[in-house]
């Protein structure tokens, strides 16, 4: 856990620059009261907090806009960290992912709310005043390719949640993540192949409202969740081959509902339908065992 904490830290260290002071004050809101919250369901039970809700707690906050109201992070991680996780039992038990729970509760509840909570990046937050500002995938959804640059989106001098800016960052911390063994390589590669391919099929047939594949790749949260949700060791699957399948079915969802619902980013509702099918992709990827015959029964 403390691993992710290392891969997570320079995203976060870069989306001060971006927005100013706002990433401290939602990040230090979203861990007193995540842990608060694991620690009261805890102490009833007799067991210690765990170091997972760091986690939960770090990646709910870098997946909410710069500007969320404090009370929206306060509910949010409340909600994350005892309906996600608290009432299955807590640590190890879970079945959907914390931090991707509290975010879709916020994303549903506060809808407007979190719509108005962007910021122009840049400068420490000194354009905080231009709160209202497109996204990358608010200008493909409005079919202005032209006002996003490659450049600045693989950078991350670009609008969106706290965490998900810097596509350079991500790929860092996924290597750091695989280099010391803490993430599984299936669930990363089976994602983004899962949303590249989705995203080329749609591309290349011209469906109507399909996103340009590489700037669809370097806009929104896709390879954040690719990296630091799709490989929860909890949530999702164990075995190797459900790994692959799990990721890209998060991948190939993430692309269609980005184009079909009314939600301009689809890999939280993703994530939550992986989750939800894990355990039967492992039970459907299990080798069934042979029922032996009477004659080898018999010896």
């Amino acid at each position: 856990m403390r691993r992710v904490l290392y891969a997570l830290l320079p995203l976060f260290l870069f989306s001060i620059y971006l927005y100013g002071y706002r990433p401290v004050v939602v990040l230090l809101v979203s861990l007193i009261l995540g842990v608060a919250t694991e620690y009261f369901v805890e102490k009833g039970r007799n067991k210690k907090v765990s170091e997972a809700v760091l986690v939960t707690c770090t990646i709910f906050a870098l997946s909410l806009p710069p500007k969320t109201p404090l009370w929206v992070v306060g509910v949010g991680i409340v909600f994350a960290v005892f309906m996600g996780k608290e009432v299955y039992g807590g640590f190890g038990r879970n079945i959907f992912n914390p931090a991707i729970t509290g975010r879709l509760f916020v994303y549903i509840t506060f809808p407007n709310i979190l719509a108005a909570s962007w910021m122009v990046p840049g400068a420490f937050g000194s354009h905080a005043d231009a709160v209202s500002t497109a996204t990358p995938l608010g200008f493909l959804r409005a079919g202005d390719i032209s006002s996003l640059n490659l450049q600045d989106l693989f950078l991350g001098f670009k609008g969106g949640s706290i965490g998900e800016g810097s596509i350079l960052l991500i790929l860092l911390g996924a290597i750091y993540l695989l280099i010391t063994k803490t993430a599984s390589y299936r669930t990363m590669l089976g994602t983004v192949i899962g949303a590249i391919g989705t995203s080329f099929i749609l591309d290349l047939l011209g469906i109507k409202g399909a996103f340009a594949t590489l700037y669809s790749m370097l806009s929104g949260s896709v390879l954040f969740v690719a990296v630091f949700m799709t490989t929860d060791p909890v949530s999702a699957p164990k075995r190797d081959l459900s790994q692959w399948i799990y990721g890209l079915l998060i991948g190939i969802l993430s692309i269609l509902l980005r184009l079909y619902s009314a939600f301009p980013e689809g890999t939280s509702f993703a994530l939550l339908l992986g989750n939800t099918f894990a355990s039967l992709i492992d039970e459907l990827t299990t080798p069934k065992a042979t029922t032996p015959t009477t004659k080898e029964a018999s010896l």
